[in-house]
């Protein structure tokens, strides 16, 4: 299981996608760092660099990342049906559940390389800014960006490492839903699209009771700022990955390929 693991992990950073959208991640905090008229239209004046970390993702995730887990988790399926590498991988004396469990644990790890390379953008961005105490917040802990007084280094870095783990957490289930619609359409472009369309068709249930909204998996898109109790919400990301999850499993191995 290792081996098929460790397979896919290079098939995906070998693949262009993966990695143009792992240097979009990694170069857009430059950017953020001295934009002029960031102040005046997030509402950000960059006192530290321990708050680029919360601009780059706070812009980042709310479309890049979706789109750049939807075309390239797709591409995990789509790729290799279009280059006809898919059918003779099954013909191995491997299960086709261990080969889907394989692509599966890969997929739903992208998230965390992208939020990694975004975090480390930021840090190396923000050395202008300095890394010191300051007063003030990193825009994943309490208070966001005012704070609630002083903030150490080592409580900037909780904030960050927490803020980039919960934003791990809220992508999973889009990762596990593109490679279900990879596997049930059987190509990137199709796949990715209805991605991205189930995602929107979510977020236009704002509209619908509040009761409805604590169940939709875009409300939680900005778990990666939540202060006080996160169980509902863990627990809930957790039922939306398990279940693409095991949507994603149960289609393969009846998937006629």
């Amino acid at each position: 299981m290792l081996s098929l693991i460790s397979l896919e992990f290079r098939k995906l950073l070998a693949s262009r996608s993966a990695r143009i959208a792992l240097l979009v991640c990694a170069l857009l905090p430059f950017l953020w760092s001295f934009a002029p008229r960031l102040n005046e239209i997030l509402r950000v004046d960059l006192v530290s660099g321990w708050q680029l970390p919360a601009v780059s993702i706070g812009v980042a995730v709310q479309f890049l990342m979706p789109l750049f887990i939807a075309v390239t988790v797709a591409e995990m399926i789509g790729a290799e049906v279009a280059q006809g590498t898919l059918a003779p991988l099954l013909l191995r004396p491997v299960s086709r559940t261990r080969v889907i469990v394989g692509k599966l644990v890969v997929a739903l790890f992208f998230p965390l390389l992208l939020v990694a390379a975004t975090l480390l953008g930021s840090l190396v961005a923000g050395i202008p800014h300095g890394y010191g105490e300051f007063r003030g917040g990193t825009g994943l802990g309490p208070g966001l960006f005012q704070g609630v007084g002083m903030l150490s280094p080592s409580g900037a870095l909780s904030e960050v490492l927490r803020g980039g783990l919960l934003t791990w957490v809220m992508l999973m289930p889009v990762a596990a839903l593109s490679l279900f619609f990879g596997v049930l359409l059987l190509g990137t472009s199709a796949a990715a699209l209805a991605t991205l369309a189930t995602l929107s068709v979510l977020r236009l249930m704002v509209v619908f009771p509040d009761g409805l909204q604590r169940v939709l998996l875009t409300s939680y898109l900005n778990l990666y700022v939540t202060q006080g109790s996160l169980t509902q919400a863990l627990v809930l990301l957790f039922i939306y990955t398990l279940g693409f999850s095991l949507m994603t499993i149960f289609a393969f191995d009846r998937r006629d390929l």
